[in-house]
């Protein structure tokens, strides 16, 4: 009697556990699931992806080069807080194209609009100097990376 009773208890308790961790389980795939995971931050490199990495003239070796420097086109790889900070051609970026300007609502509302207000800003950034001399937009041009400090 006593060794049915101390199953039944255990069997509760492992039941309880399991239903603990499901529940658990659940909660983590609900924030997963229904998170909006649409960011100004991403749209950005999207949008400068589309714009200087697509098209039958782009160099294959600079599309490489630029896909493999990733969010370092704009910001200092290895630096300890690597999205705040940005490289001589992502604060020429900033200059012209802020994320608060880019809320989650109108980005879903208005792509293309919010898409054409990014390429501007894009070529208002490309017409700036780089560090070396060279104006961002003719490094690009030419298949180069555009800032000299990424730390690549």
């Amino acid at each position: 009697m006593m060794i049915s009773a101390l199953l039944h208890t255990v069997g509760d308790l492992l039941m309880h556990r399991s239903v603990s961790w499901l529940a658990g389980i659940a909660a983590v795939a609900c924030v997963f699931t229904f998170a909006a995971p649409a960011s100004a931050t991403s749209d950005f490199a999207r949008a400068w992806k589309e714009a200087y990495l697509a098209g039958d003239d782009v160099d294959a070796d600079f599309v490489k080069t630029a896909r493999k420097a990733g969010c370092y086109v704009c910001h200092i790889k290895g630096h300890p807080k690597k999205k705040e900070v940005r490289n001589e051609y992502g604060k020429a970026i900033h200059e012209f194209l802020k994320k608060e300007d880019f809320p989650k609502d109108y980005l879903k509302e208005k792509p293309e609009e919010a898409k054409k207000k990014m390429v501007e800003g894009f070529k208002k950034a490309g017409e700036k100097k780089s560090s070396d001399g060279e104006v961002f937009a003719e490094k690009i041009k030419a298949g180069k990376l555009p800032a000299t400090d990424a730390g690549l």
